[in-house]
């Protein structure tokens, strides 16, 4: 019987390496059939070799997900869910989000035959679970985000959170259809579709610093310079999605995905400066600066690095999200996530956080993305 997934946000930093993942012989479960999806066609740097067949809707219109995955409906066994759709409010970002996986589930349940093969749905979500809604500015300063390290056992925060409604949607199929949920820390990966891409809005933020000769200065606060803090490498979470959708104890589980190290900000600063080739500066409390406005008027100098350097076509605002990197960057609080749930249920996965960086430093700019 052929393994059929189909990944929704296929172009995003998550999708690409899932797609990579399924496509790799050795992948537990292969070989996999693998449709991707996504809002856009597929752009320019996107190997469309990784995917059986690209398929464009709007997951929000429910008539628009019908007509195109009412075609292949039956054939899914697999659905992996990573797109993101953010906006200030976290009661439209439970609406959006709920409303997308809601539309994609009922179609791909209710074939039209009866006869549906859906087995899995693969959940990303990530650590807001356990901070609670940051980005909405009407509860800004009302958070208090559990002690670290995050663990998959604790309690749901008093606050709207659509990783909340996303598991509940996908839960509410069972035991028809199992499901698993995976929670990222920051997600390092290549794709310039991703709505907070940190990597990328680094590295940009470095490129124009060398073109500039502008020093290259810390925007977060002495806290999380001297503290530890985690990310997700995109490819150890497609690792554990696939494991979990082909282990059967993992079953209607959440489990943590990052690295399984730490670093402190100083030290990823530092690392930084050596890719980009700018001067180390270390991080002085008293030279105050807001990195929002200042990449305000950058469009234009990222316009002219595009140019220069024969890059993919990108406006700084579309791949960058200086907003949100500059919060995470003022955490008063060590982000820090146990992994040790998934290591009793079975998997093992880890990354060096350094080397990752170096890594996806290089396949941004294999992908002509950055210079």
């Amino acid at each position: 019987m052929v393994v059929l997934a189909l990944i929704i946000g296929v172009t995003g930093i998550s999708g690409l390496s899932l797609a990579e993942a399924l496509k790799n012989p050795t992948t537990p479960g292969s070989p996999w059939k693998v449709y991707g999806a996504a809002r856009r066609p597929p752009p320019g740097w996107f190997p469309t070799a990784l995917v059986d067949r690209y398929i464009t809707f709007d997951a929000l219109d429910p008539t628009d997900t019908a007509l195109k995955l009412s075609l292949i409906s039956q054939e899914i066994t697999n659905l992996f869910w990573v797109p993101l759709q953010v906006q200030e409010s976290e009661e439209v970002n439970i609406f959006k989000n709920s409303t997308m996986l809601k539309n994609v589930l009922s179609v791909l349940v209710s074939s039209n035959s009866g006869r549906s093969r859906l087995r899995h749905v693969a959940l990303l979500t990530g650590t807001k679970h356990y901070m609670g809604p940051i980005f909405d500015p009407s509860l800004a300063g009302q958070l208090m985000p559990y002690e670290v390290p995050f663990k998959e056992d604790s309690s749901r925060l008093p606050f709207p959170n659509f990783y909340y409604e996303l598991e509940d949607v996908s839960a509410s199929y069972s035991p028809a259809i199992t499901y698993s949920v995976h929670r990222s820390s920051v997600i390092i990966g290549a794709s310039p579709r991703s709505l907070y891409n940190s990597l990328l809005t680094l590295a940009v933020y470095a490129t124009i610093c060398k073109y500039q000769g502008l020093p290259f200065r810390y925007f977060g606060n002495k806290y999380t310079w001297e503290h530890f803090f985690d990310v997700s490498d995109s490819r150890l979470l497609a690792e554990q999605q696939i494991w979990a959708a082909t282990t059967g104890k993992a079953k209607n589980q959440a489990f943590n995905c990052t690295n399984g190290d730490v670093f402190m900000w100083k030290s990823l600063w530092k690392l930084l400066s050596e890719i980009f080739d700018v001067e180390f500066v270390p991080f002085d409390e008293k030279e105050k600066f807001d990195v929002v406005e200042m990449m305000k008027e950058k469009g234009e100098i990222w316009d002219e690095i595009v140019e220069k350097h024969g890059l993919y076509k990108t406006k700084l605002e579309e791949i960058t999200c200086f907003e949100a990197m500059k919060l995470v960057l003022h955490f008063e609080f060590q982000h820090v996530s146990s992994m040790n749930k998934s290591r009793e249920f079975g998997f093992f996965g880890f990354v060096d956080t350094m080397k990752s960086i170096r890594m996806w430093v290089g396949k941004l700019r294999e992908m002509k993305i950055i210079p």
